[in-house]
């Protein structure tokens, strides 16, 4: 097959035994690469062992009997068809298991060289089973066979700190390094997959999955090539991308500010949450909480990714923090760790986010559930008796750096913050108040300030999930015409509305499974000519539209495999009530409208919530 290497290398932990395996090239023509073709092998029987051993040698399909932190839950690591190839932004790779903090499909996307370094050391995925008796770490080293080696002396390490040791003992210093973090160790439910020094993949908490199987991390390197369908017509589709990657003026932004570029306009349509989703953005910290003073104080340069155009990531100076050199903060970390913890701290901000990085851990659940803490803490819900003596007060971020690393080790209040913000809802009785959807924590978007995004937040395969449909670009003109991807009034309501951002979903699920960064979003002219000149499948638009639409339809029967029920599509009460003032003002999405509407226009039933046999059948899942 074009576009891939053709196999896929399978670890049993349990046994120690590593073998190749052919890609299912049916799999991979359905549900193309990435958290797509993870998801399909995620629900394959054979993987699992019988639910029952007594009734029989026969596997079961997965469902709720898996336990997600069981030698049982598989854990995939997947590449896409582009990944490794020069198209700019097609670095990632996809890490899927069943979630330990949704109970759903769980899945997590990582940027960096990681995904190239696999795909050049000639797999396209890993599949991992079982568990292994003592700490151990996988080497996928060309020119040697894949191994599992002894990581004794790497276990309780940073995340940063493994990396390093583990091309120190392999003596390949170009190994890329996919690894966790004490977080991830001690099965924080939130806790990330770390790699090229502070990237992440970071949701639902996969490193929770690695954790509990012992695995501390996976190197690869090598120099195998992606095999193209069309080289000449690759390379004229690849020209013209590129030439419109460098002049794209979003793209333009991202390189000079990188994704804090976005505080601006966050901040004008009411789409900076603070104080725990409760404001609508903090004004004192408009000024400090930017790009621009960013760019001021703590930058040293910016970051790229493998092959990318845009450079968004930010590497940063913690003079006040004695850290001479940092991953800095994206948007989510510096709101998350800034305004929705009512901090104008910028470096303070960073600083969290650097501890998020060396412990492996989601910064936007880490963030979220201690804001909810701090908010708790506000209404008197939370005393210093439960916080082993900590006053939780707004702007304290002091305070938030200490928690990190109890939330890490599993250690005084932060072993009940390492569950997430439902579980610490439910400790103390106010379920109601958690932010979250599915369990997964909103993220630094507020559907008050794009109602699209209610659909987004209620809807998405793996909770609360603001790449799973961005609608806050989508609203501010970044469209797909080929796609009926159009530009709307952000709080429109409509059947129309349902349809677009059910579109941009499905395109997400694509996206994701290509993959390719949404931050180069390339147009759909040169977009189709990759593909087919990489695959040589022939795709028209209607293809496309399918591919990713039967993608999100596969990990939604998947979900309600896993328990998920129509009940379970909803936002949180706390997001549901209306702001005094800012760009929100007075405006809350109607939730069960937009649903009903979106039901409507994806082809559900109503009241479950399911695919209909029609809508199975004319995507070919029947």
């Amino acid at each position: 097959m074009y576009g891939y290497l053709g196999k896929i290398l399978r670890v049993d932990l349990t046994s120690g035994a590593i073998w190749d395996e052919p890609l299912n090239e049916a799999y991979a023509r359905q549900f193309v690469g990435g958290s797509g073709l993870a998801a399909r092998y995620l629900a394959d029987p054979s993987l699992y062992p019988p639910a029952d051993p007594n009734a029989g040698p026969d596997h079961a399909p997965p469902g709720p009997w898996i336990d997600p932190l069981g030698p049982e839950n598989p854990l995939i690591f997947m590449t896409g068809p582009f990944v490794g190839t020069p198209i700019p932004a097609a670095g990632r790779y996809a890490v899927v298991a069943r979630s330990p903090q949704t109970g759903l499909t769980g899945e997590a996307n990582g940027g960096g060289f990681f995904g190239p370094a696999l795909r050049q050391a000639g797999y396209d995925g890993i599949i991992i089973t079982g568990r292994a008796a003592a700490p151990v770490y996988l080497s996928i080293i060309e020119g040697q066979p894949p191994a599992l080696r002894p990581a004794d002396d790497l276990w309780g390490l940073d995340a940063y700190a493994t990396q390093e040791r583990v091309r120190q003992a392999l003596g390949q210093p170009k190994a890329r390094v996919a690894c966790i973090g004490p977080a991830g160790e001690n099965l924080v439910k939130y806790a990330a997959v770390m790699n090229d020094h502070g990237r992440a993949a970071a949701r639902t908490g996969m490193g929770a999955v690695m954790g509990s199987k012992n695995l501390k991390a996976i190197a690869a390197y090598g120099r195998a090539t992606v095999p193209i369908a069309d080289e000449a017509g690759f390379k004229d589709a690849l020209r013209e991308t590129f030439k419109i990657v460098v002049d794209d003026v979003a793209g333009q932004m991202m390189r000079l500010g990188g994704t804090l570029f976005y505080t601006e306009v966050g901040n004008y349509y009411g789409d900076v949450p603070a104080c725990y989703y409760t404001r609508s953005g903090l004004p004192e910290a408009e000024a400090t909480i930017s790009a621009g003073h960013l760019n001021d104080t703590l930058l040293i340069r910016g970051v790229a990714c493998y092959r990318c155009a845009i450079a968004c990531g930010r590497e940063v100076r913690l003079d006040s923090y004695g850290v001479p050199k940092a991953d800095g903060p994206e948007y989510e970390t510096a709101i998350g760790f800034g305004p929705l913890l009512g901090s104008a701290d910028l470096e303070a901000a960073a600083y969290a986010g650097h501890l998020c990085n060396l412990y492996g851990l989601d910064t936007i659940s880490a963030s979220s559930t201690i804001a909810f803490a701090f908010y708790l803490f506000e209404q008197g819900i939370i005393t210093q008796a439960d916080t082993g003596g900590m006053a939780l007060r707004w702007g304290d971020l002091a305070t938030v750096h200490a928690l990190l690393g109890q939330i890490a080790r599993r250690e005084g209040f932060g072993a009940l913050l390492a569950d997430g913000a439902l579980a610490l809802g439910r400790h103390f009785r106010v379920p109601e108040l958690a932010a979250q959807v599915k369990n997964l924590e909103i993220p630094m978007h507020d559907p008050r300030a794009f109602g699209g995004m209610a659909i987004v937040y209620a809807m998405a395969t793996r909770g609360a999930d603001h790449m799973s449909g961005d609608v806050y670009m989508s609203d501010q003109g970044r469209v797909f015409p080929e796609l009926g991807i159009e530009f709307g009034d952000r709080q429109e309501e409509s059947a129309r509305k349902a349809q677009i951002v059910g579109r941009l979903m499905d395109w997400r699920g694509l996206t994701n499974s290509l993959i390719l960064c949404h931050f180069e979003d390339v147009p759909g002219p040169q977009l189709l000519a990759l593909i087919n000149s990489v695959t040589g499948w022939g795709w028209d638009w209607p293809d496309v539209r399918r591919a990713g639409e039967r993608i999100f339809t596969f990990k939604r029967l998947l979900n309600h495999r896993f328990g998920m029920t129509r009940a379970d599509d909803r936002l949180p009460a706390l997001l549901l009530q209306p702001l005094a003032e800012g760009g929100t003002a007075g405006y809350v999405p109607d939730v069960e409208r937009l649903l009903e509407l979106t039901y409507a226009a994806r082809g559900y039933d109503p009241i479950t919530g399911r695919p209909t046999p029609a809508k199975l059948a004319e995507l070919g899942l029947a």
